[in-house]
């Protein structure tokens, strides 16, 4: 079955003459800072503030300890210091601990994320709580999508398939920066698993990321089944 390209993802401008010196500098990707404040106040949920300064000093991101990003959409939150964080993650907690922390960091960030980005999207409204359960996984993982690609310098692109929607990431600011023998994107995991429940009414789902940019692979790609395992 041929898969359908549901959400464009953003595309990459490129100058037609770029000066050298510019060229050999790598661009900084961002977050903005709001949701940069998520993933540190859902990683405190997870692990404690204490947790978190160890994690942050591991990381070499002492400038961040008491000093979260404020609550605005100004994009100053690197990629490299979210990959970095992960990382130290997995080095703190070895990569069995440290992506079960993330995975549940990742679900707690969907819990302050919809508060803060719900009643915006038109995702916390009662109109779309009463569609079909299909199209409120369709409807759902557009917005999320549109959301990534608008606000951040991740590249979020949404195809379906008869069974699977595939969520591929050109670019990924989770494994920025970070080499793994395995897909090592748990955060993002953690963040569809929790929209999927909350999209569906308390549903699981099957979630597997296939290929991973960490791992060597050109995208980051994530399968999600289209019926609940319960």
């Amino acid at each position: 079955m041929g898969v359908d390209v549901v959400t464009n993802r953003k595309m990459d401008v490129r100058m037609a003459e770029v000066p050298a010196s510019a060229a050999q500098e790598s661009p900084r990707y961002l977050l903005p800072n709001k949701m940069g404040r998520i993933v540190l106040l859902a990683l405190e949920e997870v692990m404690g503030r204490n947790g978190v300064t160890a994690v942050l000093n591991l990381a070499r991101l002492q400038h961040r300890i008491g000093n979260y990003p404020p609550n605005n959409f100004v994009k100053d939150f690197g990629f490299d210091e979210l990959g970095q964080l992960l990382q130290a993650l997995d080095e703190m907690y070895g990569p069995r601990g440290g992506r079960g922390l993330a995975r549940r960091a990742g679900q707690a960030c969907f819990k302050l994320g919809i508060i803060d980005f719900g009643p915006m999207l038109g995702i916390a409204d009662l109109t779309f709580r009463i569609l079909p359960l299909g199209m409120r996984l369709k409807v759902g993982f557009e917005v999320l999508a549109q959301t990534m690609n608008k606000y951040t310098d991740n590249l979020v692109e949404l195809r379906e398939s008869e069974e699977h929607f595939h969520w591929i990431m050109d670019r990924c600011g989770v494994c920025w920066g970070r080499t793994s023998s395995s897909p090592c994107c748990h955060l993002v995991i953690g963040v569809l698993e929790e929209g999927l429940y909350w999209v569906s009414g308390g549903k699981s789902f099957y979630i597997e990321e296939v290929s991973c940019i960490a791992a060597g692979d050109r995208t980051c790609s994530f399968l999600i089944g289209k019926r609940p395992l319960d």
